[in-house]
C-alpha cells in the first residue's frame, strides 16, 4: 500500500546527509549524480521503504538540492526499477519481488565476471589504487560488522569495477541491476547473511582486479555470486522450477 513519507522521516533523511562517507567523494560529481547517490542510498537501505510515496519538492528540501537535479535523479532510479513515476500523482518506491531477484542474479553473474576480468586488464593506475583502498575498507567492515560502511563501499566498488572495464555496453546493463541487488541484500541480511564473509569476498575480488590478475578476478566474481545466490535462495525459498511460473 502506498504511504506518504512522514515529516519525521524526512528529518531523519536530512541527518544522514550530514554524514558523507570519506571514500565516496567522487571527482566531478554533478548535482544530479549527488541527488541520485543520496536518494538511491535511502531506498537501498530501506529508509525509504517499498510503497512510500515521494515528491520532488520533499526530496529537494530534504537534501538541499534543486528540483531539476532531483527530477533527473528520479528518472534514473525509475529506469533502474527502484521507483515508479506516476504522472500527476507522485513517485512510488517500487516493491521487491523475490523471483525477480533471482532472475536479476542470472544476468548479474555473467556481467560481473566479464567486468571483473576486463577491469583486471584495463584499469588505470588510479583505479587500481582506489580498488586497493576499497579492499582495505571492506576488510575493516568485515572486522567491525559495519553494514552502512559495507553498503557504501559496495556501491563505490560497483562503480569502479564498471568504469575500470571500459566497456560502455556492459556498463549500461550492469547499472540497471546493482541497486535492485543491494536493496534486496539490505532487506534480508540481518536474518540470513554473513556480512563479514560477504565483505571479505568483495575485498578479494577488488584486490584481484587491482593487481591485474584476470583469472583470480574471474574466480573472485564467481565466488561472490555463489554466495549471493545461495543467500537469496535461502532467504526467499525459491527454487529453479518456481522461476518458470
Amino acid at each position: 500500500m502506498a504511504r506518504l513519507v512522514p515529516r519525521s522521516q524526512a528529518t531523519a533523511l536530512r541527518r544522514t546527509r550530514s554524514q558523507p562517507p570519506r571514500l565516496l567523494a567522487v571527482t566531478g560529481e554533478t548535482l544530479t549524480d549527488q541527488a541520485y547517490r543520496l536518494i538511491e542510498e535511502q531506498i537501498v537501505t530501506l529508509r525509504l521503504k517499498p510503497g512510500d510515496v515521494l515528491s520532488e519538492q520533499m526530496l529537494s528540501a530534504t537534501f538541499g538540492i534543486g528540483r531539476t537535479p532531483v527530477r533527473e535523479a528520479l528518472q534514473r532510479l525509475a529506469h533502474e526499477g527502484l521507483v515508479i513515476i506516476l504522472p500527476r500523482k507522485g513517485i512510488l518506491v517500487s516493491d521487491v519481488n523475490p523471483r525477480h531477484q533471482l532472475l536479476v542474479l542470472e544476468v548479474r553473474r555473467e556481467l560481473e565476471r566479464l567486468l571483473s576480468r576486463a577491469g583486471a586488464e584495463r584499469a588505470t593506475k588510479e583505479q587500481r589504487e582506489m580498488l586497493q583502498e576499497i579492499a582495505r575498507g571492506m576488510d575493516r567492515a568485515a572486522k567491525t560488522n559495519d553494514d552502512i560502511a559495507f553498503m557504501r563501499l559496495d556501491r563505490e566498488f560497483n562503480r569502479l569495477m564498471v568504469e575500470a572495464a571500459h566497456n560502455s555496453y556492459a556498463a549500461r546493463s550492469m547499472k540497471l541491476l546493482q541497486g535492485l541487488s543491494r536493496r534486496f541484500w539490505y532487506m534480508h541480511y540481518r536474518q540470513a547473511a554473513d556480512l563479514p564473509l560477504c565483505a571479505r569476498l568483495h575485498a578479494n575480488q577488488a584486490r584481484s582486479i587491482a593487481q591485474g590478475n584476470v583469472e583470480a578476478a574471474g574466480r573472485g566474481s564467481d565466488k561472490l555470486m555463489d554466495y549471493v545466490e545461495n543467500f537469496t535462495r535461502g532467504t526467499v525459498g525459491v527454487n529453479r522450477e518456481d522461476l518458470r511460473r
